[in-house]
């Protein structure tokens, strides 16, 4: 029921061609954030559930079940079309859509992502368990703010995508290629963090698994006889570590000797090293990719082993930023209270590390902002871990879920907008030599 004295707000939108009145879709925002307000005791268990039983990438069960069970049990019964299992076993996907007028155009199609594994040893020290909320929060507001419209509503369907394993694997890379993404026009997630930023660098990010094979002797008696494939390993480390001198500011290569034998008496005839090579941009990555593989091979040379080199299954690329879209969420953002840091600072505080949402961002246009959840504690920590679980994390949760499901109100009942983040997203892809390749 609309309160005595308001206006009746529109129903056209970026489908239908015709914007909101400014009063009118504010009014529409406000009641998406009612509804996260009306929804938070459900939404802090849900997430409580998820970081008490913290569970690795592509094992996430009990966290698949529990998101599932959320949107099916959400009033009214059956109002969330759930697809449990959707292309990955851990996967799922949750669709709501009003009902559709006669000959309606096609509809604009929002996407709202959930992570939700953890990590091995910490449990959610990346708050993923809040990463779930978020997005769940914000897809529950913006159908809300949609449902309490008069008349007959715009054509949008509300889609949210339950995306498994970001710490290791790529899940949204699996689902990217198994067409999840495909049809959306915009999608929404944030990710927990020390400072509230509409975007932050996240770069470009490839694994590599080296593989030493040498000969084993008795490493007293006889150990020229042996060929010591420990030797190898400890050369490409210091070789990474001597071509660090020659590696742009903006380039990451961090790695472990993840096996160096099995007794000091017997020369190693095997060993392993994994390395994480990270740059800004999928332009810059071969690039240091090739430099590394030059070290790797020649340590095998100077030992005498043989190597092999194997990439990971998925390279994960760096976010492209939509200033469009990001804008208009600092804008929401700051109603609600929130400080945000500077672009400038944002660009000055470096690559924030890697995530497979960057690949996303190269097929769809989207938003990954990072928010303040109270606490100074660095994430992939304990203290982090702790701050994710505690209750002062809802407050700054539900703001960010608030923001961004405006945002997606704006998105949706503000047309110019959307033909705006079209064009940037374009623009991003022109950039990084990505267009020809994606359309």
């Amino acid at each position: 029921m609309t309160p005595a004295g308001e206006r009746q707000p529109a129903v056209r939108g970026a489908c239908g061609g015709v914007s909101e009145p400014e009063p009118e879709l504010e009014l529409l925002q406000r009641r998406a954030a009612e509804r996260i307000d009306g929804a938070a005791g459900r939404l802090g268990a849900l997430s409580r559930a998820l970081w008490s039983e913290p569970e690795l990438a592509h094992r996430e069960h009990r966290a698949h079940a529990a998101l599932t069970r959320f949107f099916r049990a959400e009033p009214p019964a059956a109002s969330w079309a759930v697809q449990p299992h959707y292309l990955l076993p851990t996967a799922f996907r949750a669709e709501w859509a009003p009902p559709a007028a006669p000959a309606a155009p096609r509809p604009l199609q929002l996407g709202f992502l959930c992570e939700y594994d953890a990590l091995p040893g910490l449990g959610h020290a990346c708050g993923h368990n809040l990463v779930a909320e978020v997005g769940a929060a914000a897809a529950l507001g913006v159908k809300g703010a949609l449902e309490g419209l008069p008349g007959p509503p715009p054509p949008v369907k509300i889609i949210v995508l339950g995306t498994p394993a970001e710490e290791d694997g790529g899940g949204k890379i699996d689902l990217i290629e198994a067409g999840a993404f495909k049809n959306l026009d915009v999608v929404f997630m944030a990710h927990p963090s020390q400072e509230n930023a509409a975007y932050l660098p996240d770069v470009a990010e490839h694994d590599m698994t080296v593989k030493y094979y040498g000969k084993a002797s008795h490493a007293a008696a006889y150990p020229w006889e042996g060929v010591n494939a420990l030797d190898a390993a400890v050369l490409a480390y210091t070789n990474m570590s001597v071509l660090r001198q020659q590696m742009k500011p903006t380039w990451r290569a961090h790695g472990i000797i993840k096996n160096g034998g099995v007794k000091p008496n017997i020369i190693p005839s095997y060993s392993e090293l994994i390395y994480y090579l990270r740059a800004p941009s999928m332009r810059e990555l071969p690039v240091l990719t090739k430099k590394a593989e030059d070290c790797f091979r020649a340590a095998a040379l100077a030992t005498g082993c043989t190597v092999e080199i194997k990439g990971g299954a998925h390279d994960y690329y760096n976010v492209l930023p939509n200033k469009s879209l990001w804008k208009a969420y600092v804008e929401n953002g700051e109603k609600l209270g929130i400080e945000f840091i500077s672009e400038d600072d944002a660009v000055l505080n470096g690559s924030s590390g890697s995530t497979d949402f960057g690949n996303v961002s190269f097929v769809v246009p989207g938003i990954h902002p990072y928010f303040y959840i109270g606490s100074d504690a660095l994430n992939h920590t304990e203290q982090y871990t702790e701050a994710a679980g505690s209750q002062e994390a809802q407050f700054y949760t539900l703001r960010t879920a608030k923001a961004l499901a405006m945002t997606a109100l704006d998105v949706i009942f503000k047309p110019e907008l959307l033909e705006r983040i079209r064009q940037d997203f374009k623009l991003k892809l022109q950039e990084e030599e990505f267009l020809n390749r994606v359309e």
